[in-house]
């Protein structure tokens, strides 16, 4: 090989290896970061859909001839974003009766 395949290799795989660490750190957060316990059922399960999502959508990036790999990107363009937004308007609102909770809690006592 020349360098600048080999160069190309190294970068792939160091480039593979620190987004697959940083999607792991920012799971770890997400779910360490959450204030109860159904937020913290909520952003686990969020994250193994997400996990699972991202995994499938990869697959097909690899797993597909020319040009249909690019047909993959629509879905995931679209879905993410759905996604997201669902999922932080869903755990406000999980934060929002939890707090609720807690506060209805501690006036009884």
């Amino acid at each position: 090989m020349n360098s600048g395949v080999e160069w190309g290799w190294i970068g792939g795989i160091a480039g593979g290896v620190l987004g697959l660490a940083g999607g792991i750190i920012g799971t770890y957060f997400s779910v360490k970061n959450t204030n109860g316990p159904l937020e913290r059922s909520f952003m686990i399960k969020s994250a193994v859909v997400c996990w699972i999502a991202v995994l499938i959508f990869l697959g097909l990036l690899v797993g597909l001839p020319n040009p249909y790999r690019y047909f993959a990107w629509i879905p995931y363009s679209i879905l993410l974003p759905l996604g997201i937004m669902y999922g932080n308007r869903r755990q406000q609102t999980i934060k929002q009766q939890e707090s609720q909770n807690n506060t209805q809690e501690g006036a009884c006592h």
